[in-house]
């Protein structure tokens, strides 16, 4: 292993510890406050906005949705769940394809958690960056896209590792794309 390769280990471990602490005192406040965190990943285009702007408004009916939305450049997907009639804040990433806590806490200082009862994070549209990084969610929910290929949990083996959940989106496109279900 040479000098540089070590470095960025040593760099790459303390950056995640770092995330992995800020992490569990959000999830400490989370569950302070009652509020359930759904982390929601996905390649782009795979129907996270879709999903989450439905199960908002339906949601809304019972209990105080919330959701933080990211994205590198624009506020698309905020406008969109905003229509939703629930709390809905933007995180502009930059050139960042991922959020990291730290981001999340700084985006959460002004809401009051104990106004929320089921907070989504709409992740940054990437099925590599943001496996690594925990931003104190309660559950992970991983989305693919039938029009991507059943292939995606080989290629990306830590996003499917750490999720709770997979939802197949885009079902009736299945069979035209030769999704292969086995």
């Amino acid at each position: 292993m040479t000098y540089e390769t070590k470095r960025l280990i040593e760099i790459r471990q303390g950056v995640l510890n770092k995330n992995d602490q800020l992490a569990a005192a959000l999830r400490h406040r989370f569950h302070a406050a009652g509020v359930t965190v759904v982390n929601l990943l996905s390649s782009p285009g795979a129907g996270k906005t879709s999903l989450l702007e439905a199960t908002m408004r339906t949601m809304l009916a019972e209990c105080r949705v919330a959701a933080l939305v990211g994205d590198l450049a624009t506020d698309n997907d905020a406008r969109r769940l905003a229509r939703s009639g629930g709390l809905v804040r933007q995180i502009q990433t930059g050139d960042m394809c991922h959020l990291e806590a730290d981001i999340v806490a700084r985006h959460l200082a002004d809401w009051d958690l104990n106004q929320i009862d089921l907070l989504f994070i709409e992740n940054v549209g990437n099925l590599v960056c943001p496996a690594g990084y925990d931003l104190g969610e309660a559950v992970r929910v991983v989305l693919l896209s039938t029009t991507e290929g059943e292939d995606k949990p080989l290629k990306y083996p830590a996003t499917f590792a750490t999720a709770d959940a997979v939802i197949l989106t885009k079902m009736d496109l299945a069979e035209p794309v030769g999704f292969d279900r086995v």
